[in-house]
C-alpha cells in the first residue's frame, strides 16, 4: 500500500489510528495499574501508615533492642557475624573467585586519569590507603589502568568509583542465572515469621583470580597505581560472581533461607509441635552459623528479625500473601 492510499484510508476512517505511548505515558499507566492493585488488596489504614509506624516496623535492629526479644540471644550468640566493623584482613578463599575472561584479541585496557578537585583527591587517597591497610589492594605495575573519580553521597561525603568502561567492554559476559523474584516469594508461602539480612561489603569478601589481578589496576589523581586482590565494585560480571558465591555457600539452607544477591531472607512457620518463633530461631542459627563458617557478614542496622511481614523486592510478604509496598507505589506515582 502506498503512503497516499494509507493516508486516505486513515482519513476516511477505514483504518483505526494507533497510538504509541511515550516512556512517560507508559510509566504512568503502569503506576496506575499498580495503584489499583494496591488499593484492592489493602485497607486505607495500611495505605496511610505514619512515618512512625513504618519506622517501627521496618527499621533495622540494633544492640539497643530490648533484651526481651525472643531473638536477642541468637543475635548475641552470633555477634561476630553482625560486627560494627569487618575484620581488616584478606578474606579466605570461598571456593569461588572472580574471573575476567577477555574477548580474544584484546591487548591493553587503558584510560587516562583526569584532574579532580583537591578534596576529592584526598578522599580517593584516604580510600586507597584504607584498602591497602586491609590487604585488599597493593601497588601495581600493570599495563592496564582505569581512572578513579568521586560521586557525591546523598548523606554527604564521596563515593569512590573506578571507571572500568574499557575493561568491561572487553570482558566476555557471564551466563549466570539470576534468582527469580516469583520463585523466592513462592517459597515463603505458608510461613508466618520472617527475617531479612543485608550482607555487608560482599564484593570485598571474594578473592580475584590471581591471573586477573593486573586487569583490575586503577590509577589515582595523585599518581598512584593500585590493583585489587579482592573483587572491586563496577566490574562486569561482579554481581553474577557474588550471587553465585552466596548461592553456593548457603545452598544447604535455601529451603527456608533464599538469597537475592546481597539480600538474605529467612522464613518459618510452626511445625512438629514447635511454635513459629522456636522454628525461626533454629533457622536463624543455621543461617548465621553458615555465615560465620564462610566469613560472611551482615549489616545489623539494615537487618530485620522476627517480623510478621518484610519488604522483598518491591513487595510486602506476610502470612496472608504478597502485596505491593505502599512506599514503592508512592514513589512511582510521584
Amino acid at each position: 500500500m502506498s503512503w497516499m492510499r494509507f493516508a486516505k484510508d486513515l482519513y476516511d476512517g477505514r483504518i483505526e489510528p494507533i497510538r504509541i505511548l511515550s516512556d512517560l505515558e507508559r510509566m504512568k499507566g503502569e503506576a496506575e495499574e499498580l495503584r489499583q492493585l494496591h488499593a484492592g488488596s489493602t485497607t486505607e489504614s495500611e495505605d496511610t501508615l505514619s512515618a512512625k509506624a513504618k519506622k517501627e516496623r521496618f527499621d533495622g535492629q540494633s544492640w539497643d533492642s530490648p533484651s526481651a526479644s525472643p531473638f536477642y540471644d541468637v543475635l548475641r550468640e552470633y555477634k561476630d557475624v553482625l560486627p560494627d566493623e569487618i575484620p581488616a584482613e584478606l578474606p579466605q578463599d570461598k571456593g569461588i573467585q572472580h574471573e575476567i575472561d577477555l574477548v580474544p584479541g584484546t591487548k591493553y585496557c587503558v584510560t587516562r586519569q583526569w584532574p579532580l578537585p583537591r578534596d576529592q583527591v584526598k578522599s580517593i587517597d584516604d580510600f586507597s590507603e584504607s584498602r591497602r591497610q586491609e590487604g585488599q589492594v597493593r601497588e601495581s605495575k600493570s599495563p592496564h589502568s582505569a581512572p578513579t573519580f568521586c560521586v557525591k553521597k546523598p548523606q554527604g561525603g564521596w563515593r569512590i568509583v573506578h571507571a572500568y568502561n574499557k575493561l568491561n567492554d572487553a570482558t566476555t559476559p557471564a551466563q549466570t542465572p539470576i534468582p527469580r523474584k516469583d520463585v523466592i516469594i513462592d517459597s515463603m508461602a505458608k510461613s508466618t515469621i520472617y527475617s531479612a539480612l543485608d550482607l555487608r561489603d560482599g564484593f570485598y569478601q571474594i578473592l580475584m583470580r590471581e591471573s586477573d589481578i593486573a586487569l583490575t589496576a586503577v590509577n589515582t589523581p595523585s599518581g598512584m597505581l593500585w590493583e585489587w586482590l579482592v573483587m572491586p565494585q563496577r566490574l562486569k560480571n561482579a554481581s553474577a560472581t557474588f550471587n553465585r558465591c552466596v548461592t553456593h555457600l548457603l545452598r544447604s539452607v535455601r529451603d527456608f533461607a533464599p538469597s537475592y544477591f546481597d539480600d538474605v531472607f529467612v522464613h518459618s512457620r510452626a511445625v512438629n509441635g514447635k511454635t513459629d518463633v522456636e522454628v525461626h530461631k533454629e533457622h536463624l542459627r543455621k543461617r548465621l552459623g553458615l555465615m560465620r563458617k564462610h566469613k560472611l557478614y551482615a549489616n545489623l542496622k539494615k537487618c530485620i528479625f522476627g517480623a510478621s511481614e518484610i519488604p522483598i523486592l518491591g513487595c510486602l510478604v506476610e502470612k496472608n500473601g504478597v502485596r505491593p509496598d505502599p512506599e514503592k507505589v508512592r514513589v512511582i506515582n510521584e
